[in-house]
């Protein structure tokens, strides 16, 4: 039986990208898709470019585009604990899946799980970004939702997921010196707020930092009726054990509170 050859990124980063948006699950999203699309692209315009230099035109399509970045609305998760995750199309660009049932069954938002992983797809599209922090025998991963992932905040009436700003892997800043995150409830570099956690990579191995002991049964409950959980309630797969794929927006999102 002929091996499958493996899927690599490899793209312009020097190009504006257009990401297809397109709809493949069953039920409703619980938003209209045009006002969706038509509200993230706000939050790229006016929220995630100025600040990270990643600007983006977002396009309804209906399915795969060749030479374009994708985003795809399905119905289940395909990896245990995900809410969504970045991936690779066809073609090897940028990939975002949200999974719509999983979303809502856990009570939680489609948008903001959309506009979670449109963000960290456009600060690290190739998902091989790393930072040195606080502790110099760890390295935390780029991802630039996950360690507000609870909070929230409502662009045309739609609620966008807050984000970090690149000061919050600039460990040099003190506390309060400067802004880092969107909503502004982040104090200082590499902090996880209650309902957040981060990736990191220590003693060679991946796992997850939490912000509260909250989070971190609740990911671990997660974790325990998943099929697998063998690393909390997410697969980790960074660049040195899968270049492809990174599940990001956490199961266990609904126990914390949002803020709009």
């Amino acid at each position: 039986m002929p091996l499958r050859r493996p899927t690599f990124g490899a793209f312009n980063q020097g190009n504006v990208p257009t990401i297809a948006c397109f709809n493949q699950a069953t039920v409703a999203l619980g938003v209209d898709l045009d006002k969706l699309i038509a509200a993230i692209q706000a939050f790229v315009d006016r929220d995630v470019a100025p600040v990270w230099g990643t600007p983006a035109r977002l396009a309804k399509s209906t399915g795969f585009v060749k030479s374009q970045w994708a985003m795809v609305f399905l119905d289940n998760a395909d990896q245990p604990g995900a809410l969504a995750y970045h991936d690779l199309t066809p073609d090897g660009l940028p990939l975002a899946k949200v999974f719509v049932k999983t979303t809502l069954a856990n009570h939680d938002l489609v948008s903001v799980s959309a506009s979670h992983e449109l963000v960290e797809m456009l600060v690290d599209p190739a998902i091989n970004l790393l930072a040195t922090g606080p502790d110099p025998k760890t390295v935390y991963a780029y991802e630039s939702a996950d360690p507000v992932e609870a909070l929230s905040y409502p662009i045309n009436g739609i609620p966008m997921t807050d984000f970090v700003y690149p000061s919050y892997f600039e460990n040099f800043h003190k506390p309060g010196s400067v802004q880092f995150d969107r909503l502004k409830k982040v104090n200082r570099p590499f902090q996880i707020l209650p309902g957040g956690y981060q990736i990191i990579f220590k003693n060679g191995k991946w796992s997850q930092i939490f912000g509260s002991a909250a989070k971190r049964k609740t990911a671990a409950g997660t974790a325990a009726s998943s099929a697998s959980a063998a690393i909390c309630c997410a697969p980790i797969q960074r660049p040195s054990s899968a270049p492809n794929a990174k599940a990001s927006r956490l199961l266990s999102t609904a126990t914390s509170p949002r803020v709009a």
